[in-house]
C-alpha cells in the first residue's frame, strides 16, 4: 500500500509507486482527500480528488486505487490490512515511528518502509 496526495503526478511518484509495487504482488494507493490535503498542508489541491484518484487509475502497474477516508487517515489500513505500507521519502503526515505505534494499537502487523528519493532535485511537487 502506498499514499499521497499526487496532485501533479510525475515521474518521482511513478518511480516512489513501482518501487511500493515491488514489495509485493498487489498495489493499493491510497489517494488523500481535498480536504485532508487543505488540513495537512494548509493548501488545497490544484486538482480535485476525483482527478487525482482517475489519473492514478491509469497508471498499469497500480492494482487498486482509492480515496482515503475523511476523518480517521489510517482507517484504510483496517480495511484493506496491507502487509507492507510504503512510504514516500518526503512524506511527512505520518511519521514511520507513529504509525507503527497506530499499526500496534490497531492490531495490525504490516511492514513500513520507505521509498528511496528519485531524482529530488528536478522531480518534487514543489518544485513543479
Amino acid at each position: 500500500m502506498a499514499f499521497g496526495s499526487f496532485d501533479i503526478l510525475h515521474e518521482g511518484h511513478k518511480h516512489y509507486l513501482m518501487e511500493a509495487k515491488g514489495y509485493g504482488d498487489y498495489l493499493i494507493v491510497v489517494v488523500a482527500r481535498d480536504e485532508n490535503i487543505l488540513r495537512f498542508k494548509g493548501r488545497k489541491p490544484r486538482n480535485d480528488e476525483n482527478h487525482r484518484l482517475g489519473e492514478i487509475k491509469k497508471l498499469d502497474f497500480v492494482d487498486e486505487a482509492v480515496l482515503g477516508h475523511k476523518e480517521d487517515i489510517l482507517e484504510v489500513l483496517e480495511e484493506f490490512n496491507p502487509d507492507v505500507i510504503c512510504l514516500g521519502y518526503d512524506q511527512r503526515t505520518v511519521e514511520t515511528e507513529q504509525l507503527k505505534r497506530e499499526l500496534e494499537k490497531r492490531n495490525l502487523k504490516a511492514k513500513v518502509v520507505r521509498a528511496k528519493p528519485y531524482r529530488e532535485d528536478v522531480y518534487k511537487s514543489s518544485k513543479l
